[in-house]
């Protein structure tokens, strides 16, 4: 449609027509809001640099599973850290062009100094602290053209759980762009989130003991709690 085109006015009484979200189409970040809000039975559905995105119905193996070990790991650090929060499959409206909703993320709440706002209609605006994703492959979406929407926004960190690869991704923001996070001791531990330690090896092997093991060193560290002070520290000023 070119821009500008006025369309017929809708006799009144008679709803509008709001046709459905399909893969592939291009959109603005209102329209899009405006026809997932007419799915309801559509569970997921993204917006990525103006296309919208839905994916197939979730696998127990490839995607249920692993989602569920991802928040397995991360539900801890939110309990031992307040002032930070964790949303699952939440809408995050980055731009005009790009709301995804990733499998997870944390943020610091906003009253403690975290890079997000909390709008009137409960979305998520702004990157995150971290995003996490579960991904077929390494040729799925989530690291390419989202990969890149999200360092866009300035997401901090970024973890991609490439499934059938068996390989989990971390990257970091430096200097503007997504650097891998290096592994010490098998291990990797978070700059943005001091004391989120994870074993990736065990995450992959389903391996929750180990998992929580790794966490809870890195939840016993002076970085963590020297970070929980300084969340603390940030609420009582505001």
């Amino acid at each position: 449609m070119a821009t500008g085109t006025v369309l017929p006015a809708i006799p009144e009484g008679v709803p509008p027509h709001v046709p459905p979200l399909r893969n592939g189409d291009r959109l603005t970040r209102d329209e899009f809001e405006r026809r997932y809000d007419a799915m309801p039975h559509v569970k997921k559905a993204e917006l990525i640099e103006g296309v919208v995105y839905v994916p197939s119905p979730i696998r127990f193996d490839h995607h249920g599973n692993p989602h569920f070990n991802l928040i397995a790991w991360l539900g801890p650090y939110v309990t031992a850290t307040p002032g930070v929060k964790g949303g699952d499959n939440g809408s995050l409206r980055l731009d005009m062009d790009n709301e995804p909703q990733p499998d997870a993320f944390l943020i610091v709440t906003p009253e403690c100094g975290g890079r997000v706002r909390i709008d009137a209609d409960d979305y998520i605006v702004g990157g995150p602290e971290l995003v996490a994703e579960v991904a077929a492959s390494s040729v799925s979406y989530d690291l390419h053209v989202k990969l890149h929407a999200y360092r866009r926004n300035g997401v901090q960190e970024y973890v991609v759980w490439r499934v059938e690869d068996r390989a989990i991704d971390w990257f970091e923001l430096r200097g503007g762009r997504y650097e891998p996070l290096p592994l010490n001791d098998g291990i990797y531990k978070s700059k943005t989130l001091p004391g989120l330690w994870l074993a990736p090896q065990a995450l992959m092997d389903a391996n929750l003991a180990e998992v929580a093991r790794v966490l809870n060193e890195g939840l016993q560290t002076a970085a963590h709690r020297e970070f929980v002070e300084k969340l603390a520290k940030n609420r009582s000023k505001s």
